[in-house]
């Protein structure tokens, strides 16, 4: 029976056949499912949905949006589905708890039918555990190419202007959740390297009149430490996707000091909207920049070379920031949300579907 007749049963029994495992909080895994469902081809319209409750389903394929969701969920999950986790970070040598996770993910892994790998180096990484390379698809995570778009330079003036940045200002922007748990986030959260990030911004300050612009939540160890060092910033965090775009249009540099990644959404929305990023070498950085071609990037924990990145950003001439905003963007297409569902409908969800046949 082909994969369409499948589909087409499921409907009649009242379920859809793809069903996308997403957390409660409005953040990164809820964000993924919604652009894999609405990117779908026309051809798979309507036959993925996102859930909360996945003990319910049976008889379907049930994508876990993260690995951490797939093992609290793995003993109560109806064996008469098809499941796949998203595994998008996470080493051992990340503290005890992490390690203790993976060992338990490594336990469960023969119950997983696939796992999407948003970083090629995770993909890596898990063959160097064991797990088999044709049970692993590496797919980005997604943008909307369409929305996140380079400002012009009225557009930039005015979201400066809103934002109420001075004209002089160096605005460096981080919009990545870097605090503990879902409240201010005075714990940090040092894998996305929030101590380097202030520890960089407060190097540059010396040279340049940087203000900071945060999003996201939990931010709470940054802005103590902002405060702490004189360094102005805003904290805006917008309901709405769209709501973003303005904020990216006010930055002069997107600064990306993780430890350890799996995207993060940040730096292909900053690359969309030509917005020039200085990263680590973590997560989709390692596959999307190239240093000083179109973008920078520099060794983990590397605070000298992180403020050095900056600096050469801030050095270009037009013609060199015009080109390599242009690089970027034409890099990051790949990561739209269209190309991102069509190849997890190919790649991932259209296979088991015909295993079930």
């Amino acid at each position: 029976m082909p994969y369409s007749a499948i589909a087409s049963m499921g409907h009649r029994c009242g379920k859809v056949p793809v069903q996308f495992v997403i957390e409660d909080a409005d953040w990164a895994i809820r964000w993924v499912g919604e652009g894999i469902r609405d990117g779908l081809p026309a051809c798979a319209r309507g036959k993925l949905e996102t859930t909360c409750t996945p003990h319910r389903l049976t008889h379907q394929i049930a994508h876990f949006g993260s690995q951490y969701m797939w093992v609290d969920w793995a003993p109560h999950i109806s064996k008469t589905n098809h499941t796949i986790a998203s595994f998008f970070h996470g080493k051992p040598e990340d503290g005890p708890a992490v390690e203790k996770h993976i060992d338990l993910f490594l336990k469960q892994e023969p119950q997983l039918s696939r796992i999407v790998v948003s970083a090629g180096a995770v993909g890596e990484r898990l063959k160097a555990w064991g797990v088999a390379a044709a049970k692993i698809s590496h797919i980005p995570i997604g943008t909307d190419v369409n929305l996140f778009v380079p400002p012009s330079l009225q557009q930039r003036d005015a979201a400066r202007n809103q934002l109420g940045f001075s004209p002089e200002a160096i605005v460096i922007g981080s919009f990545q959740k870097d605090g503990v748990g879902w409240g201010e986030g005075l714990q940090p959260k040092l894998i996305k390297g929030p101590d380097l990030f202030l520890d960089v911004v407060e190097d540059l300050s010396s040279d340049y009149p940087i203000e900071v612009l945060l999003s996201g939540p939990a931010r709470g160890y940054v802005k103590n430490g902002l405060e702490s060092k004189g360094i102005p910033y805003r904290h805006m965090y917008p309901s709405t996707r769209k709501g973003l775009v303005d904020l990216y249009h006010a930055l002069d540099i997107y600064l990306m000091t993780s430890r350890e990644e799996g995207g993060p959404m940040a730096l292909i929305e900053s690359m969309s909207a030509g917005i020039p990023v200085v990263s680590t070498r973590a997560g989709m950085a390692v596959d999307l920049l190239q240093d000083g071609v179109n973008g920078f990037l520099t060794g983990l924990e590397d605070v000298d070379g992180l403020a050095d990145g900056v600096r050469k950003a801030l050095a270009l001439g037009e013609e060199k920031r015009t080109s390599i905003a242009a690089k970027a963007r034409a890099g990051v297409q790949a990561c739209d949300w269209k190309v991102v569902a069509r190849r997890h409908w190919e790649e991932v969800y259209k296979p088991l579907l015909n295993e079930s046949a």
